[in-house]
């Protein structure tokens, strides 16, 4: 039997309900979006355990915007409440702020800054001279030398990615910034913001519109020879996999998930702690602290990285990166047909949340136009 329709969805996360919520909406065609888990919403997806507390499966999603466009694009579908997002690293029993800024310097190396100046006359002191970093390893080393380098990032990174930091690209290390002020947030962005009622519900309001329909527990590798569509199909899967390992797999890391829940208001003075030298988890993060929440109860995380299980982050080595490449021809050959890839998995490449909307919107201009053409 053949599965039918104007336009099919791989994926129900956010870059499939959004490309069905514009599709079917402004383009009004029919749209089928076909995922293999048993919810909609991704690794964004929440829900509510048996304490009745709201928590994230998948780990935390600090939602924040970069432009206004995606925040008001998204509040059509929620009312939000302020992402008060912050994270502290464990180093011998203190907590840290992270990312690195002013106070974590001063704690940690025990003397008041008077200046930004000072701060980076001191850090050029501290820092190994490297001209051209070419790894993870090099660019922290090369920004904020040994001590903090060991301390807060060489084994997190071992953990995390399972790997040495000196293999890594040095662009994983750029997406973990260096403040010289003493702004306390994760996030640098000001427009940080959390659905009021959780992702789950957002995604579920995108998505309420009768040309849409959603097929789950349903795995598009096989059942993928009995798919037509009239206009678009949009893939956000693993590249590989979809062109049947050709050229060979690519690496990702997954994560393994242990919540507990506690007969306390809160366990933790923040939502999320780092642990870089101890334990074999990352990080433990109590959700309750930006859900905000009202319960005698609340649910700690942990998270254990590990190669087994659903991809969640794209391994940026040489060997991956020079892979993908590969499988990027194949992508363009794919557009041609109207087939397009989108998202964190599909485009083999780390996405923060509303990067990835935002991409998705992105996407539906150029669909658009296609359309317009092709009528």
């Amino acid at each position: 039997m053949k599965i039918e329709s104007d336009v099919i969805i791989i994926g129900a996360g956010p870059v499939g309900c959004v490309l069905a919520n514009k599709i079917s909406n402004e383009l009004k065609l029919n749209c089928l979006i076909i995922e293999k888990r048993n919810h909609i919403a991704g690794n964004c997806y929440d829900e509510y355990n048996s304490k009745g507390l709201l928590y994230h499966k998948y780990g935390p999603h600090y939602l924040r915007f970069k432009n206004r466009k995606t925040l008001n694009y998204l509040s059509k579908f929620t009312k939000w409440i302020p992402g008060n997002y912050i994270v502290k690293s464990v180093i011998d029993k203190k907590l840290y702020p992270m990312p690195i800024n002013l106070e974590t310097l001063e704690m940690f190396f025990q003397k008041k800054f008077k200046s930004k100046k000072d701060v980076i006359n001191f850090l050029n002191k501290k820092k190994t001279k490297i001209k051209n970093p070419k790894n993870f390893e090099e660019f922290v080393l090369s920004k904020l030398g040994k001590e903090i380098y060991e301390k807060f990032y060489k084994n997190y990174t071992i953990k995390q990615w399972g790997m040495s930091p000196k293999k890594l690209s040095k662009e994983i290390a750029g997406r973990l910034p260096i403040r010289f002020n003493r702004n306390p947030y994760y996030v640098k962005e000001k427009l940080r913001f959390m659905p009021k009622k959780g992702f789950t519900e957002m995604f579920k309001k995108m998505i309420n519109n009768k040309k849409i329909k959603v097929k789950l527990n349903c795995d598009f590798h096989k059942i993928r020879n009995k798919i037509r569509f009239k206009h678009f199909m949009i893939y956000t899967g693993e590249p590989d996999r979809y062109f049947n390992f050709k050229y060979g797999k690519l690496d990702w890391r997954s994560l393994i998930f242990r919540f507990k829940n506690y007969k306390k208001n809160r366990i933790q003075k923040f939502v999320q702690y780092n642990y870089p030298n101890d334990f074999n988890f990352t990080r433990t993060v109590e959700i309750k602290h930006v859900t905000n929440q009202k319960s005698k109860y609340t649910v700690i995380s942990k998270e254990y990285p590990t190669n087994r299980g659903d991809p969640y982050y794209p391994l940026s080595d040489k060997k991956n990166l020079k892979l993908f490449d590969k499988y990027e021809k194949l992508i363009l050959k794919e557009n041609k047909r109207n087939i397009f890839f989108e998202g964190r998995l599909a485009k083999y490449k780390y996405f923060n949340t509303d990067e990835v909307i935002e991409s998705s919107l992105k996407l539906f201009k150029n669909l658009k136009i296609r359309y317009k053409k092709s009528k």
